[in-house]
């Protein structure tokens, strides 16, 4: 069996980014999952942290300096203070466990109790049988879980196409085949885009997937639910590629020939776009 891919130079794997830098809360509100922390008295305070589904670390603590005033880089470095729960393979680093969800705050909250209650419901959503069962089944551990459901967070353009995307993960894995996703090169380059150059494949990074075999070292994104529950339970297919030709319209294949006519109908599309811009 074929086990690796065509020439660099014409695949398209993947949907080309997706993690929206998104700041104001009626909007954000909508896709977090809400957290109580205090009584119910309590959390009907004026502030709360929004942390929305796919923001990264580095967004999560600016969002948590800017919401107790405090100078750029204050609670990314309460880490060590924070005393994080986090599992043996993290390594300390809390990304993919600061979960998703509105975060009231009062005058005793501080950025380490913050991202510690962050990392807290983290591990309630990602324990349990259901989960634990879901990562032995595929042949991952919860943590390595957690990191592919950060890209299908960061890859999958609707909710529906979660348990796809999951699907053409472990299918590329299980064949050997690197998984070639922009939102690791995105992650590693500290950016969001729709487009990956021929020169960003060759990136020196442990988040190349283009270059290196494997899942990414860590999670580039902090999955919400869906997310996690696509990576546990992912669609059946034999899907290797998938390509957002426009939005709400993914295309998955397992043949190479078809995801390439898939690929030029999204590069003309991009194209239009941009002269009509």
């Amino acid at each position: 069996m074929q086990t690796h891919t065509p020439p660099r130079r014409t695949i398209r794997l993947t949907r080309r980014g997706r993690i929206a830098l998104i700041a104001t809360g009626a909007v954000v509100a909508a896709t977090a999952v809400a957290v109580s922390l205090l009584s119910t008295d309590e959390a009907e305070g004026p502030q709360h942290v929004v942390i929305p589904e796919g923001w990264r670390a580095r967004q999560v603590y600016e969002a948590v300096d800017k919401a107790f005033a405090l100078p750029a880089g204050t609670t990314k470095k309460s880490l060590d203070k924070a005393r994080l729960k986090l599992p043996e393979d993290a390594s300390g680093n809390p990304e993919g466990y600061l979960f998703p969800a509105t975060y009231p705050i009062d005058e005793k909250s501080t950025p380490a109790s913050l991202l510690s209650y962050m990392v807290h419901t983290a591990n309630k959503k990602f324990s349990g049988g259901t989960v634990t069962a879901g990562a032995e089944q595929n042949a991952m551990n919860v943590y390595q879980t957690v990191t592919v459901a950060s890209m299908v967070q960061a890859e999958a353009d609707t909710k529906a196409d979660m348990g796809k995307v999951a699907r053409v993960i472990y299918n590329r894995l299980a064949r050997g085949m690197p998984l070639q996703m922009d939102s690791t090169i995105n992650y590693a380059l500290n950016r969001s885009t729709l487009r990956t150059s021929e020169r960003d494949t060759k990136l020196n990074s442990p988040y190349n997937t283009y270059q290196r075999m494997g899942l990414p070292p860590t999670p580039i994104a902090n999955p919400g639910v869906d997310a996690m529950r696509a990576a546990v339970s992912p669609a059946h297919g034999d899907w290797l590629y998938f390509v957002t030709v426009k939005p709400g319209d993914t295309r998955f294949t397992a043949d190479y020939a078809e995801h390439q006519k898939n690929v030029a109908e999204f590069n003309k599309n991009s194209q239009s776009a941009s002269a009509s811009s």
